[in-house]
C-alpha cells in the first residue's frame, strides 16, 4: 500500500508540473504583452546578425578591395539582407498580421526563409566547387545548377503564391508549406553530401598542418550546424502544414515562434558566421580563397 501510495503522489505531482507548464505557455500565447515582447525579442536578435554580417562584408571589402563580388561577400551580404528583413517584419510583426489580401502576409513571411536557402546553398556550392576541382572534375555545370535549382524554387513557390491569391483555400496553403519543407529538406542533404565528402576528402589529406586541422573542423562544424537547422526546420514545416497547434503564422504562438527561428534561422547563422570569421589574406601574402 505504501509503494502504491508514493506511485499516486509522484504521478499526482507530474500531472500537476504538466499543467503548471501547460498553463504558463497558454498564459503567454495570450498576453499581447508578451506576444510584443518575445516579437521584438526576435526583432532585435535578428539585427546583431544583420549587424555582425555587414560589419564582416565591410571587414572583407577594405582587406581586399580589388576583388570584386566573391562568394565570401555574396554569402555575408545575403546574411545581411536576410537577418535584416527578418528584424523588420518581426518589428511590424502586428500590423503584418493584418495585412490584406492574405497573400501579402504569406510572402511577407515567407520570402526570407527562401532568401536563407539561397544564402547556405551557395555555401553548399562552394564546397561542391572544392570538391569537384580537387578531384580535377569539371566544375562548369555548378553554378549553372545553382541558379537553375534557385530559380525553380522561386518559380515554383510564386505560381503556389498566386494560385492562393486566386483561390484561397486551406488545400493549398498545405501543399505550400509542403514544398518548402521539401526544399529544406534537399537543402540538408546538400550539405550532408557535400560538407561530408569534403569533411572526408580532408581526413584523407597527406599533409598534417594546423590549418587542415582548423579546416576539417570548420567544414565538420557548419556541416553539422546547417544539416541540423535544415532538418528540424524540414520537420517543423511539416507539423505547421497539418497541425493547428504548431502554426507559426499567428500571432497568438509567439514561444512556439521564438524556438523555431532560434533553431533554424538566428542560432545556426551566429554560429556560422562565428566559424567563418576570418578574414581573406592580403594580396601578395597567398591566393585569395573565398570563404576561409
Amino acid at each position: 500500500m505504501e509503494i502504491s501510495s508514493v506511485g499516486m503522489d509522484n504521478s499526482a505531482v507530474t500531472a500537476f508540473l504538466l499543467t503548471d507548464a501547460t498553463t504558463w505557455w497558454q498564459e503567454i500565447n495570450d498576453s499581447p504583452l508578451w506576444q510584443d515582447r518575445i516579437f521584438l525579442i526576435l526583432a532585435a536578435l535578428y539585427g546583431v546578425v544583420a549587424i555582425v554580417a555587414l560589419i564582416q562584408l565591410v571587414r572583407i571589402q577594405l582587406r581586399v578591395p580589388e576583388y570584386g563580388w566573391t562568394t565570401q561577400k555574396v554569402f555575408h551580404f545575403l546574411n545581411f539582407l536576410v537577418n535584416g528583413a527578418r528584424a523588420v517584419v518581426f518589428v511590424f510583426r502586428r500590423d503584418a498580421q493584418n495585412l490584406e489580401p492574405l497573400i501579402l502576409r504569406h510572402i511577407l513571411l515567407d520570402m526570407p526563409s527562401l532568401a536563407f536557402f539561397t544564402t547556405y546553398a551557395l555555401l553548399v556550392l562552394f564546397w561542391a566547387e572544392i570538391y569537384y576541382q580537387a578531384r580535377a572534375v569539371s566544375t562548369d555545370g555548378l553554378r549553372p545548377t545553382f541558379f537553375t535549382v534557385n530559380a525553380v524554387v522561386y518559380v515554383i513557390q510564386i505560381v503556389l503564391w498566386l494560385i492562393l491569391w486566386w483561390n484561397p483555400v486551406h488545400v493549398l496553403a498545405i501543399l505550400s508549406k509542403m514544398f518548402f519543407a521539401s526544399v529544406s529538406l534537399f537543402a540538408a542533404l546538400g550539405f550532408l553530401i557535400y560538407g561530408g565528402r569534403l569533411f572526408l576528402m580532408l581526413q584523407r589529406f597527406p599533409v598534417e598542418s594546423k590549418g587542415r586541422r582548423k579546416k576539417l573542423q570548420e567544414v565538420g562544424y557548419v556541416t553539422t550546424i546547417c544539416f541540423s537547422c535544415f532538418l528540424i526546420r524540414c520537420i517543423m514545416m511539416c507539423f505547421n502544414a497539418f497541425d493547428q497547434a504548431a502554426d507559426l503564422d499567428v500571432l497568438d504562438h509567439p514561444v512556439l515562434n521564438f524556438i523555431y527561428y532560434m533553431l533554424v534561422e538566428i542560432l545556426p547563422s551566429s554560429l556560422v558566421l562565428f566559424i567563418l570569421r576570418k578574414l581573406p589574406p592580403k594580396r601578395g601574402i597567398t591566393q585569395y580563397h573565398p570563404i576561409r
